[in-house]
C-alpha cells in the first residue's frame, strides 16, 4: 500500500496528521470533562468560579491551537501539483484499484511531453519560414518549365471497339436499333430508333456519351444537309420531358474505368421508354397528368412516374 499512497502524498505530513487529530480529539475531550466537573472539589463559591474559569479558557486554547495545527498538516498532506488544464482527471489518483492510481502522473506526463513537442514545433516553424525554400536548381527569376501532362487513355479508344461495343449493345434490344455514323472523323453518331414510339440521337466522344435529343418516332431528325440534326428541339412536349429525363440520366451514369457499361445502362435505361404511352404511373396510377403521360423512369427498377409524382 506503500506504493499507491505515494503518489501525490506527504507521507510525513500524513502520520503528523493523524498525531495531530489525536491530541485535537483528546483536547474537545478534556473541555467536556471540564464542563462535567462543574464547580466541584472547591471550598469557596468565589475560588471554584475562577479555578473553572481558568481551566476552561486553558482547554480552549489547547482545542484552538491543535485545530491550527491540524489544518497546517492537512495543507501539506497533499503534494502541490502543476497547474495543468486536465480538468477531472486528477480525481484518477483517488481510484482505490492499484492499476489506476499512477494514470493521474502518467498524464501529467504526457501533457508536458506534447506542449514541449508544440512548443518545439512552434519554433522550427518560425525556423523555417524565415529560409527561403527553393522548389529547383534554377537561378532566380527563371521560368519553371512544366512537364506535359499525359492525356488520358480512356478517351482514346479506337473506332473498332466503340463499333464492337455498340453491335453488342443492338443484338441485346430486338425491339431497338442503332444505326452509327461518323460525320465529323472519329466521334460517332447513333441515331437509335425505340420501336415507334421514339427516335434518339446520342453523340459519342469516343465511347463517353456527350448529348442525347430525344425526338417523336415520325419528326424530321435530319438537317437539310442529310446529316443528323443535334440541336433542335422536339416540337412535342412529352419529348422535350424525354430528353430532360435523359440528361439527367446522363449525370448518373457515370463510371470512367469502364464506358461500355456506362453505355449499355443507359441504353437499357432508354429502352424502357417502349411502353411510354401504355404504362400508368406507379404512384397515382393514372396514365395521364396534365396531358402528359409518365415520362419519368427510375434509374433503378425503371418503373414509370409523372414528372411531379416521383419526389
Amino acid at each position: 500500500m506503500a506504493g499507491p499512497l505515494s503518489v501525490g502524498v506527504n507521507l510525513e505530513a500524513f502520520s503528523q496528521a493523524i498525531g495531530a487529530i489525536q491530541a485535537l480529539r483528546s483536547s474537545v475531550s478534556r473541555v467536556f470533562d471540564c464542563l462535567g466537573d462543574g464547580l466541584r472539589n472547591r471550598e469557596t463559591l468565589e475560588g471554584r468560579e475562577k479555578a473553572f474559569i481558568a481551566r476552561f479558557r486553558d482547554n480552549l486554547h489547547s482545542v484552538h491551537r491543535d485545530l491550527h495545527e491540524l489544518e497546517r498538516l492537512s495543507n501539506l498532506v497533499c503534494k502541490p501539483l502543476e497547474n495543468h488544464p486536465l480538468h477531472n482527471s486528477g480525481l484518477l489518483s483517488l481510484d482505490p484499484a492499484q492499476d489506476k492510481t499512477p494514470l493521474y502522473s502518467q498524464l501529467l506526463q504526457a501533457y508536458k511531453w506534447s506542449s514541449k513537442l508544440q512548443c518545439h514545433a512552434g519554433l522550427a516553424a518560425g525556423l523555417l519560414n524565415q529560409q527561403s525554400l527553393k522548389r529547383s536548381a534554377n537561378q532566380m527569376g527563371a521560368p519553371a518549365k512544366r512537364r506535359p501532362k499525359a492525356q488520358p487513355t480512356m478517351l482514346l479508344l479506337p473506332p473498332q471497339y466503340v463499333d464492337d461495343v455498340i453491335s453488342r449493345i443492338d443484338r441485346m434490344f430486338p425491339e431497338m436499333s442503332i444505326q452509327l455514323s461518323r460525320p465529323n472523323g472519329t466521334s460517332a453518331m447513333l441515331l437509335v430508333t425505340l420501336g415507334k414510339v421514339l427516335k434518339a440521337i446520342v453523340v459519342l466522344r469516343s465511347l463517353f456519351i456527350d448529348r442525347t435529343i430525344v425526338k417523336g418516332y415520325n419528326e424530321n431528325v435530319y438537317t437539310e444537309g442529310g446529316k443528323l440534326d443535334i440541336w433542335s428541339k422536339s416540337n412535342y412536349q412529352v419529348f422535350r420531358k424525354v430528353t430532360d429525363h435523359a440528361t439527367t440520366a446522363l449525370l448518373h451514369y457515370q463510371l470512367p474505368q469502364m464506358p461500355h457499361v456506362v453505355v449499355r445502362s443507359f441504353m437499357t435505361w432508354l429502352r424502357s421508354y417502349i411502353k411510354l404511352f401504355q404504362a400508368p404511373c406507379q404512384r397515382c396510377g393514372k396514365f395521364l397528368w396534365d396531358g402528359l403521360p409518365p415520362t419519368w423512369r427510375d434509374f433503378r427498377t425503371l418503373e414509370a412516374f409523372h414528372d411531379t409524382c416521383r419526389q
